[in-house]
């Protein structure tokens, strides 16, 4: 790598995740090259073991850690579920280290008390609402987190069938909608979903996390010193 390249490190579970990833960092990023680690044990690991396993949390600071040493500006890890690696890793890292959901929480905290999430995968709502309610506090909100799976999204989506995927979702949203004051996308693989959920109209403000996640890691290297 150029020793005056300036880099941000990019951790995915999901190959599928990288493109989409690569264009917001070109559109919001463009004087940074991106270094791309995809693992996607970690997330099938935490998926058999219902949960996020000391040995993956392993893994995950691996990871981070050698991307530092390629000499990084900063790191972000896209997938939700092993979110708390990430904070467990963070005090040991010399760069920041980012995850995608945290603006996500943040600007869901702010729209209203009555916070819905969405997921396609059990294991990603604990960290998702775990971090809505973290970020309540922070602020001196009062909120309830209403949670719910839409079961058969996630196989659907990574046997490449979109549109059984984006079915799912918007039946998990619309039973939501009337209950909530904004909707939580909790997975960056749920994002590409959000145009077609927004069109269905009468809904609540619906939040994804990758163009978030990429434009407050864009404010953190704009504000550093």
């Amino acid at each position: 790598m150029n020793q005056t390249t300036r880099t941000i490190g990019v951790l995915h579970t999901g190959a599928f995740l990288t493109s989409n990833f690569n264009e917001l960092f070109a559109e919001i990023l463009p004087d940074y090259a991106v270094a791309n680690v995809v693992d996607e044990s970690l997330i099938q690991r935490t998926i058999e073991a219902g949960h996020l396993t000391a040995r993956t949390r392993r893994r995950v600071a691996q990871h981070l850690f050698c991307l530092e040493d390629l000499g990084v500006e900063a790191l972000l890890v896209t997938c939700s579920s092993i979110g708390p690696a990430v904070d467990a890793t963070r005090p040991m890292l010399e760069v920041p280290a980012l995850r995608v959901d945290a603006a996500m929480a943040a600007r869901a905290v702010s729209i209203g008390p009555r916070i819905g999430v969405l997921a396609t995968l059990e294991t990603t709502l604990a960290p998702t609402a775990t971090m809505i309610r973290e970020q309540a506090t922070a602020v001196g909100a009062d909120v309830t987190v209403d949670e719910r799976v839409c079961e058969g999204a996630y196989e659907a989506v990574k046997s490449g069938d979109v549109e059984r995927h984006d079915l799912i979702v918007s039946q998990g949203l619309e039973d939501l909608a009337s209950k909530v004051d904004v909707v939580v996308l909790s997975q960056a693989s749920m994002a590409r979903s959000a145009e077609l959920l927004e069109s269905l109209g009468n809904l609540p403000p619906i939040l994804t996390s990758p163009r978030l996640g990429v434009e407050a890691l864009r404010d953190l290297l704009t504000e550093a010193p």
